[in-house]
């Protein structure tokens, strides 16, 4: 009885609710066809973009690595202009959950970033991760160029033959990153007796780190 309790905890703690949308509803998602946008670098930095689940979770799991400089939490891979947490959640907007990397390329390469990403979540799962599930939750790595989708694709044809099985990540053109709500930033640094920290994004943020302890900021180890 007491398992239950902590699991109905967890899910009313959650990013969010579960989305109720359907599949007919996912059609008008950013398109593989488009054109991919170039995100121009900042002072040297680099940005890339993923999404993988709750941002809680994806944030922290980046913000702890050598050479990524700054994590925000936001919406991509949607239809619709300033996309909100409530109407994300909707499952209607097409936006999923996303993080933009603010990262250093001569200390952690891109083709890096996308080892993390794959390394860090259940790479099958289909539309969530975990307990959060729903088109919101859904995996996807953007590339801004030619030269980040090959190497996205190659990674995910290699990792789809290891585990004989269909890997979940869309793989689509960078468009726009919209950034969330102020109390979304650095959530689980600010919120760490939260519930859901304490039993998904915690240990989704170890299981990581014990996975890449040589990318890990000594600072930020658990």
């Amino acid at each position: 009885m007491k398992f239950l309790s902590l699991i109905f905890i967890i899910i009313l703690s959650a990013c969010k609710g579960n989305s109720q949308q359907k599949e007919s509803d996912h059609q008008h998602t950013t398109s593989a066809n488009q054109n991919p946008i170039q995100v121009a670098p900042q002072d040297g930095y680099e940005f890339a973009y993923f999404a993988s689940g709750c941002f809680w979770c994806v944030e922290a799991i980046y913000e702890s690595v050598h050479g990524v400089k700054e994590v925000v939490s936001g919406y991509a891979g949607g239809h619709t202009k300033n996309p909100t947490y409530e109407s994300s959640n909707t499952g209607r907007t097409g936006h999923a959950e996303a993080v933009e990397v603010l990262y250093d390329p001569n200390i952690v390469s891109f083709s890096s970033l996308v080892d993390i990403y794959f390394g860090s979540q259940n790479p099958t799962q289909i539309n969530g991760q975990g307990p959060d599930r729903g088109s919101q939750y859904r995996s996807i790595i953007f590339y801004q160029n030619e030269a980040q989708k090959e190497i996205i694709l190659k990674k995910k044809t290699k990792l789809d033959q290891k585990l004989n099985a269909k890997i979940a990540a869309e793989v689509l053109p960078f468009q726009k990153f919209w950034i969330a709500e102020a109390y979304h930033q650095d959530y689980e640094k600010r919120n760490p007796s939260n519930p859901y920290i304490q039993n998904v994004s915690i240990p989704r943020l170890k299981k990581f780190q014990s996975k890449f302890p040589e990318l890990i900021k000594k600072s930020n180890s658990h």
